[in-house]
């Protein structure tokens, strides 16, 4: 389990965090979202040992990060949004560097290594000169070294930045692995949709503090107040807005750039909103499709946050 209380860090006057609190249970795949600088590197480096905070204390599995760093190190993995790699260094030779580094006896890293390159896919490049490896094969060299010493703590910091389309497929399943796997994640992206697709709780920081935190459907649920219909229809526009313009559930009703469509602002019910169809179709308005726009984590992102990136 993490327990971050009261976690702050100051430059100067500057809040890089502000009295963060956070809970996670053991297991979960957490998503921390937020803009450049909104603070989700400063915590991934606390929480790595690396940063000491102001003020606040972080506990994993019970252990104070700031008292006993030693221990929380053998318990996490690390991945920075920026590594480095050793160019001469073959690709197992690289992780048995790492293994040794964490006084892995060499008999156990030998089994180790080929059991870590097929998790991350790397097992046809395990003599391959890590120079020699795109970015994305890189990144999860970088991963399968985070796993070295089997942590129960998982600490990614962008791990599919700067990623072609398949490239962050491969990481997402492997993540998914991991979580099967049973290890505690946090991982911080501006790849919202798969955040939602992979994690158990979403964590949305803007200027330091912890502004929501929930299920995927619970943060979700903050925007369910107004409704945004979209409507598309066959014949005459004018006849289609004169009729949505009587109904007093709607409002901001307009046409959008795509032929015969137009959207409103719904505050009915969802039996009010089916009642509005039923009449729509008696009052001989043709309509092709009736649908609720579906409020995604970028919504919600940007509605949270004001729109402030």
């Amino acid at each position: 389990m993490i327990e971050i209380k009261g976690l702050t860090k100051k430059y100067g006057r500057f809040y890089a965090l502000n009295n963060l609190d956070l809970t996670l249970q053991e297991g979960t795949v957490f998503g921390f979202v937020g803009a450049n600088g909104a603070g989700k590197s400063t915590t991934f480096l606390i929480l790595a040992t690396l940063l000491q905070p102001t003020t606040g204390d972080v506990f994993i599995n019970g252990i104070n990060v700031r008292e006993n760093p030693k221990e929380v190190r053998k318990m996490i993995g690390y991945m920075p949004d920026f590594f480095g790699v050793y160019d001469q260094l073959k690709t197992d030779e690289y992780l048995d560097f790492y293994g040794a580094s964490y006084g892995i006896p060499e008999v156990e890293r030998q089994k180790l290594i080929p059991q870590l390159l097929e998790l991350v896919n790397l097992s046809d490049k395990r003599y391959t000169y890590v120079d020699l490896l795109s970015r994305g094969m890189k990144q999860r060299l970088c991963l399968a070294r985070s796993l070295i010493h089997d942590p129960s703590v998982l600490i990614l910091d962008e791990p599919a930045s700067g990623l072609d389309p398949r490239a962050r497929v491969e990481m997402r399943e492997i993540l998914k692995t991991l979580k099967k796997m049973g290890k505690t994640i946090l991982i911080s992206s501006h790849i919202l949709p798969e955040l939602a697709e992979m994690c158990d709780e979403i964590g949305i920081i803007d200027s330091g503090r912890l502004v929501a935190h929930g299920s995927v459907a619970e943060i979700q649920a903050q925007l369910k107040g107004e409704k945004a219909i979209y409507v598309r229809f066959a014949g005459s526009a004018e006849q289609a807005l004169s009729f949505f313009e009587t109904e007093p559930h709607a409002h901001s009703i307009a046409l959008t750039d795509q032929p015969n469509e137009l959207s409103f602002i719904y505050k009915g019910t969802e039996e009010e909103q089916i009642d509005l169809l039923k009449r729509a179709i008696s009052q001989n308005i043709p309509i092709l499709s009736f649908r609720e726009h579906v409020t995604n984590l970028e919504d919600v992102f940007m509605e949270i946050t004001k729109g402030d990136v």
